[in-house]
């Protein structure tokens, strides 16, 4: 009991420190926040306006009562009102979230399953051709970035072979139905490739390095001894321990993704929170980047207390 608590008032802490960052952002960035509003025109607005307009967005009184109104706002789920869309960021946030969500999940999943059932299957057959092609292969895969996977996947399979849609999440023709989601899933199809092709590499040699080590263990050994099939060792006996370091390496990489998110959804003009970060640090939304950072923050403290719970059932 008292761990958990010791637990639960790390990840409060997490929260609080990222929050108080989250606050200060616009406050450390250079400039005025009025004035980016208006393109840096200083003769478009009168002093009055500016007043009334910091007024508004609660940016005119001392810090210390800034920063209370801000804890007040998070408790309440209020995170003040974009200045690119004209309507309250949690509103635009929670619009965007499914599609985020969609993305990262699907693409942590199947690079899950695929890397660790191929690092599995390396180990196994270490220092064979096949795992050292693996190996060599993934080893170049997992330095490429996930914008230059992007931009592979669509000029191949949108630009050459024509197969699937390069842009977009949803058909602007689609009304509704099965051919709306079938236009949905084709439209995921490169966005949740890039994502997963981006994190098979780690996850592949996590797994790999991970199960090389679970292999030499003693029950591995008496399991072999006792005449149990090499399928049988590695996926029943061996994988299971070996699938402790990889579970936490998964939680981690969903949240991180999170954030990740950016790159492939402006490489494929996907309506996700990575893609509304963008476009807010171009209009230098400071409401709007300051409830996407503090969305991505709940997500990777989420991750990270999954993990917790997860590593002492496997």
């Amino acid at each position: 009991m008292r761990g958990v608590l010791r637990r639960g008032g790390q990840y409060v802490l997490v929260v609080w420190a990222a929050v108080t960052l989250n606050f200060a952002l616009p406050h450390l960035a250079p400039g005025d926040p009025v004035e980016y509003l208006f393109s840096g025109d200083a003769n478009a607005l009168s002093a009055e306006g500016r007043d009334a307009l910091r007024a508004e967005y609660g940016i005119d009184g001392p810090l210390v009562g800034q920063y209370t109104g801000y804890w007040a706002g998070v408790a309440s789920a209020d995170l003040g009102f974009s200045l690119r869309h004209n309507r309250p960021v949690t509103e635009v946030l929670l619009e965007r979230l499914p599609w985020t969500l969609a993305l990262v999940g699907i693409g942590t999943v199947v690079s899950a399953v695929v890397g660790t059932l191929a690092g599995a299957t390396a180990a196994w057959r270490r220092r064979r051709r096949r795992d050292i092609g693996l190996v060599s292969a993934l080893l170049v895969l997992d330095a490429m970035p996930g914008f230059w996977i992007g931009m592979i996947l669509i000029a191949t399979f949108a630009v050459e072979l024509g197969w699937l849609p390069s842009f977009g999440a949803v058909p602007l023709t689609a009304e509704g139905g099965l051919v709306w989601l079938t236009e949905v899933a084709r439209r995921l199809v490169l966005p949740v490739a890039t994502m997963a092709l981006a994190t098979l590499g780690s996850t592949f040699l996590l797994a790999r390095a991970s199960m090389l080590a679970t292999l030499d263990q003693p029950y591995v050994l008496m399991a072999e001894a006792k005449g149990v099939p090499p399928r049988g060792i590695v996926y029943r006996h061996a994988l299971r321990n070996a699938l402790l370091p990889v579970s936490t390496n998964v939680m981690l990489s969903f949240g991180l993704l999170l954030s990740g998110a950016v790159v492939v959804e402006t490489v494929f003009s996907y309506p996700g929170v990575g893609r509304l970060v963008y476009d807010a640090v171009i209009a230098r939304d400071y409401p709007l980047l300051q409830g996407a950072f503090l969305l991505v923050t709940i997500g990777v403290v989420l991750a990270n207390l999954a993990a917790d719970l997860v590593y002492p059932l496997l």
